[in-house]
């Protein structure tokens, strides 16, 4: 199924369910936090798809995508540092909520090159993984990163930052 060996639709499969509950995490809570069931859920297939990630050898050997799996776990464990230990003091909240939130980043990036090489089957967008438009597509996802993560600290601050997640959804109810 479009070049994809049975561990390929695995971690596809367990890619798109990180994609789905961090895409819904973002827009119901603000950020994806591990402290309710969507962010655990978000984490963990996280974690198996960076796994299952090297065993992939599509070009080969070891390679961009292998090494985007190694500093997402990196990030991972950094998002875990800052919320659980609160290693990085006052702004602990601050790194654990980019951190996750720039996780999710690393996942639209290989997400966009493998549907764009490799669909329509027979016919993709694009021809290889270095296409000048995936680099375009890549620089408005980093630009989008970074306006969601001012956004997100801003919220931080206004209302601050163990509360302003929560706050926003409940007075969404109302």
């Amino acid at each position: 199924m479009l070049g994809l060996t049975p561990l390929g639709i695995f971690h596809t499969a367990i890619s798109l369910i990180a994609v789905a509950t961090g895409f819904v995490a973002l827009i119901r809570d603000r950020r994806i936090s591990p402290r309710n069931l969507l962010g655990q859920i978000y984490v963990a297939a996280t974690i198996v798809t960076c796994v299952t990630g090297f065993g992939i050898f599509q070009h080969g050997g070891f390679g961009k995508p292998h090494m985007l799996g190694i500093v997402t776990l990196m990030v991972l464990g950094i998002a875990a540092v800052a919320g659980y230990w609160k290693a990085f003091g006052r702004a602990s909240p601050y790194v654990e909520t980019v951190s996750y939130s720039a996780t999710f980043l690393f996942h639209l990036i290989p997400g966009i090159t493998e549907t764009t090489t490799r669909l329509p089957p027979g016919a993709p967008l694009l021809p290889n993984a270095d296409a000048p438009q995936l680099q375009v597509a890549s620089g408005i996802l980093f630009i989008l990163f970074l306006i969601g993560a001012a956004l997100q600290v801003r919220g931080m601050r206004a209302h601050g930052p163990d509360h302003w997640a929560v706050d926003a959804v409940s007075s969404a109810r109302h």
